[in-house]
């Protein structure tokens, strides 16, 4: 009996990381050992990788946030969100902002590009890209009706937002949904979910909810990235009954 070895672990390995991503898995390993047996008030007070020598010294104030200063109109942002003063422009990589235009009546959000999109030189290519397509067009859209935004414009090389850099993009988002004021929103990963809905995809499906911003309010579905439904195909009746919220509103 003979089977194929030629297995690509690299592209293997990624596929599951981008999988556990998508299911909420933020981190799987920390530089320093954690105490899991602490109570929770110790483990606060001594996170991992703080230094627990000096337990009488008095704890040091938190350093403040430095305020972004977002630019006040879409004409403005749009190259300062690709600009080295945006919050993610440390990252390393092929920057790739929003396409299509901002006046479309859908605004679809995404977290970051994929491992293709830098090649490709526009966000959701590849498998994910061709999905993502078919969904749209089941719902009588194309990219061309459509505003496509990534939360943050350069994939980290972990596939994941550290919780600062999270923050900081939030914000940004939050300032551009305002800036924009789309009639409806899809959000497709859990950062975005987060930093508009509070919460994860997981929790945030299954109704249609409300965004307020600086422009009014717009109306959200949260939904699964096509990526996590190339991986699991299954879920795709359920990305389906997203859709057709999306679509009908509460009129069903």
């Amino acid at each position: 009996m003979t089977f194929d070895q030629n297995f690509d672990w690299e592209k293997g390995a990624a596929s599951t990381l981008d999988w556990w991503h998508e299911a909420g898995v933020e981190w799987l390993t920390v530089e320093q050992p954690r105490n899991w047996l602490a109570l929770p008030a110790e483990r606060a007070a001594n996170p991992p990788g703080a230094d627990v020598s000096r337990r009488d010294a008095s704890p040091s104030a938190p350093a403040a946030p430095t305020a972004l200063r977002l630019p006040e109109t879409l004409a403005a942002f749009a190259p300062w969100r690709l600009s080295d003063d945006a919050p993610d422009a440390a990252l390393s990589g092929e920057r790739i902002g929003a396409a299509g235009a901002a006046t479309a009546p859908l605004m679809v959000i995404i977290d970051t590009p994929g491992r293709e999109d830098a090649v490709a030189g526009q966000l959701l290519s590849g498998p994910a890209g061709r999905l993502f397509e078919r969904m749209m067009a089941a719902i009588g859209l194309s990219r061309d009706d459509i505003y496509l935004v990534p939360m943050c414009v350069v994939r980290p090389a972990a596939a994941r937002l550290a919780p600062e850099m999270e923050e900081a993009l939030g914000a940004v988002l939050r300032h551009h949904v305002g800036l924009v004021a789309p009639p409806r929103l899809l959000i497709m990963a859990n950062a975005p979910s987060r930093a508009l809905l509070g919460t994860d995809i997981a929790a945030a499906r299954g109704s249609l909810r409300v965004v307020n911003h600086a422009g009014g309010q717009s109306g959200a579905v949260a939904t699964f990235h096509p990526r996590f439904l190339v991986e699991r195909p299954a879920a795709k009746a359920e990305a389906w009954k997203d859709l057709q919220l999306l679509l009908h509103g509460g009129d069903r």
